[in-house]
């Protein structure tokens, strides 16, 4: 008993040496060792290089097999079209809005602090170029009530894909406020952590232009684009050199390597050349066939390709009979860069809305610098005698002169991630082949289907969504493709 009351008595006077419970709580729980804050040059750093590595990932994974670039010959059902079971890749959704996240921290740094004003034009560029990558993947999407969480906004509302790039805060606006953001800046900071322009502002103005051009074009089909296209076209403050190309270069060691260079080789191998890259490459005699892929092991000096979507479990193939994807993803990926924006798609883009009559430009000269400048950037020498082969020459031998614009963007843009396959959604172009063994009906899908978390963390607005598209059906085109 004695024991008992000598305890109590103690710990009654050391409670009272005690600080209140709630005294200094936050210093007492606060990592001194974990950043509560980051300088806006080293989110500027990680939003880029995070998004151009992840994409570039998801091109060479998932978007290359909707494109039919590419070929998975295992663990392939996503190649199958049966795109809610994502394997490889597949899934850009978290990595979309991680970097929107992370984006929209930064341009909220810029806007409250003027020590950090020279972020606000690039933070703006980089939130329409995301924005759109996300829309043209999904459709209808979370945007003007996302990223809210804080504010106490974790259930957004899904925006249309219509509003998300004309309304107010949108694409297009986004990339008129950041152009103006950077004309308009008169202080001295550096634009640190820029690993697309080294810190050149005029380039991304340069950037953003082009990305304008793309927009514009993308909802050409809705909306009347044709004055503000001539404006900028006329203007010409646009990518038109691929020393302005917004892009960076891949090392070959980590941290800063194309993550399928450093796969185990069985993984990198699944990937083969698809008969459709096969049908285009030798269908023009075109070089970039020996930069995109290897010869077979069976027969040096050939290439062939598989129809995409096998079924593994069905069909027995020897790999050494087809070729593998290019040293330039593997042992010279240093050649490889992330790709956001180029001359040579510029070009292609301009070429396009001048044979639509949305422009007022030769559309064979652009179509050719277009040629030109891609060859360029994957280093491969311009046969001298390409740009006036049978299929090549513009508008000749009875060829479709938005099909040769669309064929030879579709080439150039091989390491873009699902721009091959997101403009044969709008145009139908190149000719892309139906499948060997699908598991969508044969049906080529038009929309990646919103992931099973959003059904499950926002399940009303979902709901509306997905009631908009049949159920998240992955055949229901999105608004610009209607």
């Amino acid at each position: 008993m004695k024991r008992k009351l000598y305890s109590l008595l103690l710990l009654t006077a050391l409670a009272g040496l005690l600080p209140g419970c709630t005294d200094n709580f936050e210093d007492i729980n606060t990592n001194p060792n974990a950043p509560v804050d980051v300088q806006p040059s080293l989110l500027l750093r990680k939003i880029i290089f995070d998004y151009g590595e992840q994409m570039s990932y998801e091109g060479f994974v998932a978007g290359n097999l909707l494109g039919q670039y590419f070929t998975a010959i295992d663990f392939n059902l996503f190649d199958r079209h049966s795109l809610s079971e994502p394997q490889y890749g597949g899934n850009p959704w978290p990595f979309l809005y991680s970097n929107l996240r992370d984006n929209e921290i930064l341009l909220q740094k810029a806007r409250t602090n003027p020590a950090f004003g020279v972020y606000e034009g690039p933070a703006l560029i980089l939130k329409a170029y995301m924005a759109a990558a996300l829309t043209d993947l999904y459709g209808d999407v979370p945007y003007s009530q996302a990223l809210q969480g804080k504010a106490g906004m974790i259930t957004p509302a899904y925006d249309t894909q219509e509003a998300i790039y004309t309304a107010a805060g949108g694409i297009l606006d986004n990339l008129d406020k950041g152009i103006a953001s950077i004309n308009n800046y008169k202080g001295a900071a550096a634009l640190d952590g820029d690993i697309l322009y080294s810190g050149n502002r005029n380039k991304w103005v340069l950037f953003a232009n082009s990305l304008k051009i793309k927009a514009l074009m993308r909802i050409s089909g809705k909306v009347n684009v044709k004055g503000a296209l001539q404006k900028v076209f006329t203007e010409g403050g646009f990518i038109k050199a691929n020393t302005d190309n917004a892009v960076y270069r891949f090392t070959l060691s980590q941290p800063n390597n194309f993550r399928m260079s450093t796969a185990r080789l069985g993984d990198f191998n699944l990937f083969i050349m698809s008969l459709t890259s096969q049908e285009i490459l030798t269908s023009l005699n075109d070089p970039r066939m020996g930069v995109y892929f290897r010869p077979t092991a069976a027969k040096p000096g050939t290439y062939k390709g598989l129809l995409n979507g096998p079924d593994a479990s069905k069909l027995s193939i020897s790999v050494a009979d087809y070729s593998f994807t290019g040293r330039i993803f593997r042992e010279e990926s240093d050649k490889l860069y992330a790709n956001y924006m180029t001359a040579s798609e510029t070009s292609f883009w301009l070429a396009e809305a001048a044979e639509r009559g949305l422009i007022s430009t030769p559309a064979k000269d652009w179509y050719e610098r277009g040629i030109t400048q891609a060859f360029d950037y994957w280093g491969t020498a311009l046969p001298a005698s390409y740009l006036t082969s049978s299929k090549v020459a513009y508008g000749q031998n009875g060829q479709n002169p938005i099909e040769q614009i669309l064929t030879q963007k579709w080439l150039g843009n091989i390491n873009n991630g699902y721009e091959g396959w997101t403009e044969y959604r709008r145009t139908g172009f190149p000719r892309l082949k139906p499948i060997s063994a699908s598991l969508n009906n044969g049906l080529i899908p038009k929309r990646m289907p919103y992931p099973a978390t959003e059904s499950a963390l926002n399940a009303v607005q979902y709901k509306i969504a997905a009631d908009n598209t049949q159920n998240n059906s992955i055949n229901v085109p999105v608004w610009w493709a209607r």
